[in-house]
């Protein structure tokens, strides 16, 4: 049985009076009920200490956490509790959702055109020369909060030749400039308020009314008219809203009223299909803005003289209609769809993720994906940072690579992104499909084809190779792919099968895009690139050659995408994802080198090489295990890094972790001596070893597989010796 709890300010639901009606409904739908507020919500045993309806009174009760909630309070008392209210949506789906205010509704709408042509145009006021604008063009005009209810708040402004004639609560009063700029002043120190034009919609005797179209979801989530009716407003002011006098009438017979027959059943028509049609393209946009859907809205709408309709505003949580005997229509379409909202959370939530993969292929905005063994993230912060200068880019979050992560990101894209940089993680076969079944790139970028995770393929790079090929077969089939030719791996991919175009980057092969003159600078990387056969200089800042690699696919999408070669140079002054050869200045003049977010063999090889480029004196590098190599392989490339660090001319090899000694016995057997080699399994007496032993001047790296920890080493040398400067740019 499906469990429903109401979600309200107010403690006691005595003092909700409709909290009886949803109780009652629920009960008679075949479904618990259960009345609370965030401060009975227990998330140390997943239980709510709430109020149930039963014997007929309230009494209280303590229930597991509802499979959905109904979201009734008032939204700015709830706000006090708004962390606690995020923590219950990340696992409970709720029924109702924001819209907004009155302008970020207006602005969402503007985005349609099917409905921006029956917006008022409508701005902020800011001060006395947006109102006198308005009023110099319209001559009558509205002025109401941003975030009033009920008709509270609203001023009605026209121009005379007395003055300005300013309507509020029945009456009338007249203002000069002088009065009306004091008023204005006054108001804008209150609240923020929207001005208008003021677009009159009159009965045949004069009186102003409007029609408000309430409209809900169903027990089968399709959308449906809980009513339209007419507000007429009482006399002597502009206001229909119920609650400021106002009075309502049934659509027909008040249509057949001021029209003719034809025209009345026109209109009702008109305004049913209007109804609907709004309410779906809202849902959309929400859809498509914050991955949720909505419920129910309220849309109060004018007719001029000419019977042209105009939107007055859109209400998320209308009031309940105070007549026609719908107080239970309302709450049975809350209720069905509560039900069904929680016995179809998973299946909408796919949908959305469908809705908004269409959006994104009908839009043809530029979705890169950026995978391989080595070099994902900072491929992707350089392009992201390129793109940046130009266009409203959702970029991946940190070192976000998995495909949870990718689900999340989907769910945060909206219609305002330009452009999506992605990054796909992989460490088993089918884990890039799954990527791309989320979202679908049609910008692809595999850098390298490295012996990362080679454990969990048999030790075969092929099976790597296949595996990253996955992003060959999961980008659309007239997308761009960009692989690195000078990686001697990546003629293993499955790029014969790929219709679309292949765009190549390199260094020491010729490629599309290929760098020269490769330098290490002060704190950076300089290199030359032709584009469009004009040769360009670039720097980029952060140290190693593999880096201009990375580089190189960032200038080569923005390129491709109609980047100039300005704003690639400006976008590639990048802030670098941090603890990758993140250089510190520690006092005594040593240098230390943070690496420490990722360990493959590839990258070890990377980072040796600015060790040996960047220091003028003793090198020392602290290395710590690999893992996902496999047995076989780990040693096999243990061997390599421990020969590799003797010919480049490192003077001192500090290993940590199993099996991570095997460096230095190859170290040894190369060349090094004994006595500049330690191994240790103990974290704390690796550090007392290294202050003993560091010397001025010394420059230091660290390097080691995340699940090592050895950023804890960093922070210890930072903490020891004292830094004088971190260089971060």
């Amino acid at each position: 049985m499906t469990l429903i709890g109401m979600l309200h300010h107010r403690k006691d639901p005595n003092t909700v009076i409709k909290s009886y009606a949803y109780a009652a409904v629920a009960m008679a739908e075949g479904a618990d009920f259960i009345y609370f507020t965030p401060k009975s919500v227990n998330f140390d045993n997943q239980t709510i200490e709430g109020y149930e309806y039963r014997n007929g009174a309230w009494q209280e009760k303590i229930t597991p956490f509802p499979d959905v909630i109904y979201n009734t309070g008032s939204p700015e008392k709830l706000d006090v509790s708004k962390e606690i209210i995020s923590q219950l949506k990340e696992s409970i789906p709720f029924t109702t959702v924001s819209l907004g205010n009155k302008w970020t509704i207006n602005e969402r709408l503007k985005k349609g055109k099917e409905f921006s042509k029956y917006l008022i145009p409508a701005e902020i006021l800011n001060d006395w020369s947006n109102l006198s604008e308005y009023l110099n063009l319209y001559k009558d005009v509205v002025v109401k909060p941003m975030d009033g209810r009920k008709g509270q708040g609203i001023y009605f402004i026209r121009t005379t030749e007395k003055g300005f004639v300013v309507n509020k609560d029945y009456k009338d009063k007249v203002y000069t400039k002088k009065e009306l700029k004091e008023l204005l002043k006054f108001l804008l120190q209150e609240n923020t308020y929207i001005v208008q034009p003021y677009v009159r919609s009159k009965t045949k005797s004069g009186v102003i009314f409007d029609f408000r179209l309430h409209a809900q979801k169903n027990g089968e989530g399709k959308w449906v008219i809980t009513t339209i009716y007419p507000r007429i407003a009482a006399e002597g002011t502009i206001i229909t809203n119920i609650n400021n006098g106002g009075y309502t009438n049934y659509l027909l017979p008040f249509l057949l009223q001021e029209f003719d027959e034809e025209e009345a059943y026109n209109i009702k028509k008109t305004l049913e299909y209007f109804t609907l049609s709004l309410a779906k393209h809202l849902d959309q946009l929400q859809m498509l803005e914050y991955s949720e859907v909505i419920d129910e809205i309220g849309i109060d709408v004018g007719l001029d003289e000419n019977q042209k309709l105009w939107i007055y505003e859109v209400n998320w949580r209308p009031g309940c209609p105070p007549a026609f005997y719908l107080e239970l229509d309302v709450v049975k379409n809350t209720i069905q769809y509560a039900i069904y909202l929680a016995k179809n959370h998973e299946k909408l939530k796919q949908e959305i993720r469908q809705f908004k993969r269409n959006d994104l292929e009908k839009r043809r905005i530029p979705i890169i994906a950026v995978t391989g063994s080595a070099g994902k993230t900072t491929t992707k912060s350089f392009i992201s940072s390129i793109l940046k200068t130009r266009l409203n880019t959702f970029e991946s979050k940190d070192y976000w690579n998995r495909t949870d992560h990718t689900r999340i990101h989907a769910g945060l894209i909206n219609t305002k992104h330009q452009a999506v940089v992605l990054e796909y993680g992989m460490g088993f076969p089918g884990v890039i499909t799954e990527h791309c079944r989320i979202i679908q790139p049609n910008m692809s970028i595999i850098t390298n084809v490295g012996t990362a995770h080679i454990g969990n393929f048999g030790g075969d790079i092929k099976r790597i190779a296949k595996a990253k090929s996955e992003i060959i077969h999961g980008t659309k089939k007239n997308g761009i792919l960009f692989i690195n030719r000078d990686d001697e791996n990546s003629k293993l991919l499955e790029i014969d099968e790929f219709k679309g175009k292949i765009i190549s980057i390199g260094i020491k092969k010729s490629a599309d895009y290929r760098a020269y003159d490769v330098a290490y600078a002060d704190s950076g990387m300089k290199f030359k690139v032709k584009l469009h056969n004009k040769e360009w200089s670039f720097f980029i800042p952060i140290y190693g050659e593999h880096h201009v690699y990375n580089a190189l696919n960032a200038i080569a999408v923005a390129d491709y995408l109609g980047f100039s070669p300005q704003e690639i140079k400006s976008g590639l002054h990048f802030k670098k994802p941090p603890q990758r050869l993140t250089e510190y200045h520690l006092n005594y003049g040593i240098t230390l080198i943070d690496d420490t977010v990722h360990s493959t063999p590839q990258g070890v090889i990377a980072a040796i090489d600015v060790l040996k480029n960047i220091s003028p004196y003793r090198k020392i590098a602290v290395l710590g295990r690999m893992i996902g190599l496999g047995q076989r392989h780990t040693i096999e490339e243990y061997q390599k890094i421990g020969k590799y660090l003797v010919n480049q001319g490192v003077d001192i090899i500090i290993t940590l972790g199993a099996d991570a000694n095997r460096i230095g016995q190859k170290a040894i057997s190369t060349g090094l001596s004994p006595e500049n080699f330690r191994h240790f399994m103990d974290e704390e007496e690796m550090h007392e070893y290294l202050l003993n032993i560091l010397q001025e001047d010394d420059t230091i790296l660290v390097k080691g597989a995340s699940i090592m920890n050895m950023f804890n080493t960093v922070q210890f040398l930072i903490s020891a010796i004292g830094v004088k400067e971190e260089i971060v740019r």
